[in-house]
């Protein structure tokens, strides 16, 4: 049985991880698609910069944040004249663990696109299809298994970010205290260990599940193409 506050903590994470996960996802196809399909100057130092968020320790990633928008910044100041501010709050979790997951996103959709035959394309382009159109009609609807799965990645790195989010969000209680953080603050405390084994597990299910279904259509995929049997 779980109490108000393991409820508000596995409901608050939910919240911040599918936030994450749908505002990331158009730009993870953008970001996947323009890798695939395009050469430019400075590409490989573009594909390190998404990249980092996978090799620094998050605390990194959220101290940058902290900086770039915390409210007596530049840029968390206009935020906070607009009623925008994101620092210290739900959404400031979500900006957090939406940057986390992206790579892991941008990482399943690229390689759908890069292993799509050309021959697709240009039998499209032939029929008078112009670039929108194939990629719209052509590349997305097979890339859709790519795309699913690295949702559902995306989604199981969201909900289990906490250093980055923790530095940029804090950990407040019923604001932004998801539950990689309700977890800490269980295990910090004498006698606690019963709430923390309630909240680690609450952290594994919905992980586990959605790496579970990212799996199984991938196999799903692959069976489609017959790379497996």
């Amino acid at each position: 049985m779980i109490g108000p506050m393991e409820s508000a903590a596995l409901i608050l994470s939910l919240k911040v991880a599918g936030a994450a996960t749908l505002v990331s996802l158009p730009l993870a196809v953008l970001l996947a698609y323009g890798m695939a399909r395009r050469d430019f100057r400075g590409k490989t130092i573009a594909d390190i910069l998404l990249h980092v968020p996978l090799v620094v320790p998050p605390v990194v990633v959220g101290y940058l944040l902290l900086i770039a928008f915390a409210p007596n910044a530049p840029v968390g100041h206009w935020l906070e004249e607009a009623g925008l501010g994101v620092a210290f709050r739900w959404q400031g979790a979500a900006l957090a663990s939406g940057i986390m997951a992206l790579p892991l996103m941008v990482r399943s959709i690229r390689q759908a696109f890069e292993a799509e035959p050309p021959i697709y394309r240009e039998v499209a382009a032939t029929l008078g299809a112009g670039a929108f159109a194939r990629f719209w009609r052509v590349s997305l609807p097979l890339a859709a298994p790519a795309i699913a799965t690295g949702t559902l990645l995306g989604f199981a790195r969201a909900i289990g970010e906490f250093g980055a989010t923790i530095t940029f969000a804090a950990n407040i209680p019923g604001l932004t205290q998801t539950l990689p953080l309700a977890l800490y603050s269980a295990a910090q405390i004498p006698g606690g260990e019963a709430e923390a084994a309630r909240l680690a597990l609450l952290c594994l299910l919905p992980a586990v599940l959605a790496l579970v279904a990212s799996e199984m259509l991938s196999r799903r995929a692959r069976r489609r193409t017959g790379l497996t049997s």
